[in-house]
């Protein structure tokens, strides 16, 4: 789910009509904390596209800091939003890479264990795309 700034509308959506048993994934997320945290606790995940980059996202980086590892995504939103330093160029998923370093730097871990869980998590969100993508 793409939302921005419908805060209350897109909580009163996924409360109705999301499935709190299988997560679903705020995509390219610029809420605050109070957001990511109640659609946490409605077992969503929380994806950081290059917009955690720029920066004027002082709110955003301190949403990143907080979302626990095992509920976090990376994304690149291509073809748009690309991470400094490629701001104001064409997104591409390679860049996908600037976007997970940054948000590794933030949350004080290596790039190794949020790559790690981040993919991890993708396979959790994302059953079906398993047997294709891990062989």
């Amino acid at each position: 789910m793409h939302t921005r700034s419908a805060k209350e509308d897109t909580l009163q959506l996924i409360r109705e009509h999301g499935n709190t048993e299988s997560a679903g994934v705020l995509h390219c997320f610029t809420e605050d904390w109070d957001m990511a945290k109640r659609a946490l606790d409605l077992n969503y995940m929380i994806s950081m596209s290059g917009i955690v980059t720029f920066k004027n996202a002082l709110d955003l980086k301190e949403v990143a800091k907080k979302i626990p590892l095992d509920r976090l995504l990376i994304e690149t939103d291509s073809p748009y939003l690309a991470p400094v330093p490629y701001r104001g160029k064409s997104n591409e998923p390679k860049f996908v890479r600037e976007v997970a370093e940054y948000v590794a730097e933030l949350k004080n871990v290596s790039y190794e264990a949020l790559i790690e869980a981040t993919a991890e998590n993708f396979f959790t969100l994302f059953k079906k795309a398993g047997p294709f993508l891990r062989g």
